[in-house]
C-alpha cells in the first residue's frame, strides 16, 4: 500500500509526489516493490534489505541519500510467538521522504500514519520526524511489554497446578519475545547514538526529542531485561514445579492401587480351592466383603495419618 503525503503530518493526502512530500508505504505489493526503484529511485538492494526480517538497524550516508534502519516491535499472527520485530527503513532525499515496512503496524499505520499527538500539524523537518518515529517505537515497547507480563502472569497461574509442558511452552516463547524485544532495542540505541553525533546531519537536532527518544528506549531495554531475568529464573522454578505436580499424581495414583489391592487380595486367598472353614456357611460372603472393608479403611486411615493423601 503506498500513500503519499503533502509532509510529515500524514493528514493532506496526495495523488503524486512533489518536493518535501512524505511517501508511506506498508505492505507493499510485487508490482508496488518494482515501482520502488523505477519510479522513486530506491536502489534495489537497499529494498531487499529493509524487507528483509531480520536486517538490522543501521545508518547510511551517501552524496544523494540517506537511510536508516531501525526495528519495531509488531503482533505476531502465525508465527508462533505474541510479538516480534521487523525492520522499518526510512529512505530520505532531497526531494522526498520515503518510509518503508514489510508489514502493518502501530508506528505507521496505514489508516493514520501521523506520529503526531497533536490534531494537525504540517512538519517539514525530516529529522525530527524521525526521531518521533525513535519516540513511538519506544512507547509500543513500552505498551507489548505490560501486555507480555499480563500474559506471563496468566501463565504463572496455570503453571501452580500443571503437570504438562504446555504452559511452559507458553513461558519459553515470552523469553523468545524479550529477546526479540532487546537485541532490537539495544540496537536502535546505538542508531540513535549515531544521529546524535553524526557530523552529516546539518539539520537542527530537537534536543528535547532527543533526550525523550533516548529516555523512552532505556526506560524500555530495562524493563525488557528485567522481566527477561524474572523468567528466566521462573523457567527453572517452573520446570521442578511441574515435575513436583506429576510426582504427586503418581503417588496418589500409586496409593490407590494399594488400597484397591488390599479386597482384591483378601477375595483371593478365600476363593482358593483350599479348606478355610467358611466354605459351609452362609455367612462366608459377607464376612469376607465386611473384612476387605474394614482392611481397606484401616489402609486408608493409615495413609491420612502419614499424609500420604
Amino acid at each position: 500500500m503506498i500513500k503519499i503525503f503533502q509532509t510529515f503530518g500524514g493528514y493532506v493526502e496526495i495523488n503524486t509526489p512533489q518536493k518535501g512530500c512524505w511517501i508511506n508505504i506498508t505492505n507493499p505489493a510485487p508490482e508496488e516493490t518494482q515501482q520502488l526503484t523505477a519510479d522513486f529511485g530506491l536502489p534495489a538492494d537497499i529494498v531487499r534489505d529493509i524487507l528483509d526480517q531480520d536486517e538490522r538497524p543501521r545508518i547510511e550516508f551517501e552524496d544523494d541519500w540517506t537511510l536508516i534502519i531501525l526495528r519495531i516491535p509488531v503482533e505476531a499472527r502465525n508465527n508462533g510467538v505474541p510479538f516480534y520485530t521487523i525492520p522499518l527503513g526510512i529512505f530520505m532525499t532531497d526531494e522526498f521522504t520515503l518510509t518503508l515496512c514489510l508489514q502493518e503496524n502501530d508506528v505507521l499505520p496505514a489508516r493514520k500514519p501521523s506520529p503526531f499527538r497533536e490534531q494537525y500539524q504540517q512538519i517539514t523537518d525530516n529529522l525530527n520526524f524521525i526521531l518521533r518515529l525513535f519516540l513511538r517505537a519506544g512507547n509500543l515497547y513500552l505498551h507489548y511489554l505490560k501486555q507480555i507480563n499480563q500474559m506471563t502472569s496468566a501463565i504463572e497461574q496455570d503453571l501452580e497446578k500443571s503437570i504438562k509442558n504446555q504452559e511452559l511452552n507458553k513461558l519459553l516463547k515470552m523469553e523468545k519475545c524479550l529477546v526479540y524485544f532487546i537485541t532490537s532495542i539495544k540496537a536502535n540505541e546505538i542508531v540513535l547514538a549515531k544521529l546524535r553525533n553524526s557530523k552529516k546531519i546539518t539539520s537542527e537536532i530537537n534536543e528535547d526529542l532527543l533526550e525523550d527518544a533516548s529516555i523512552e528506549n532505556r526506560q524500555a531495554l530495562e524493563m525488557a531485561q528485567i522481566y527477561s531475568d524474572i523468567q528466566s529464573g521462573m523457567m527453572d522454578a517452573f520446570a521442578s514445579v511441574i515435575s513436583n505436580n506429576l510426582n504427586v499424581v503418581m503417588k496418589q495414583l500409586t496409593l490407590i492401587s494399594i488400597i484397591l489391592m488390599i479386597p482384591t487380595l483378601t477375595v483371593s486367598i478365600f476363593g482358593m480351592n483350599v479348606p478355610n472353614y467358611l466354605e459351609h456357611s452362609v455367612w462366608a460372603l459377607p464376612s469376607i466383603i465386611l473384612g476387605s472393608l474394614i482392611l481397606s479403611i484401616l489402609g486408608v486411615l493409615l495413609f491420612r495419618k502419614r499424609q500420604w493423601f
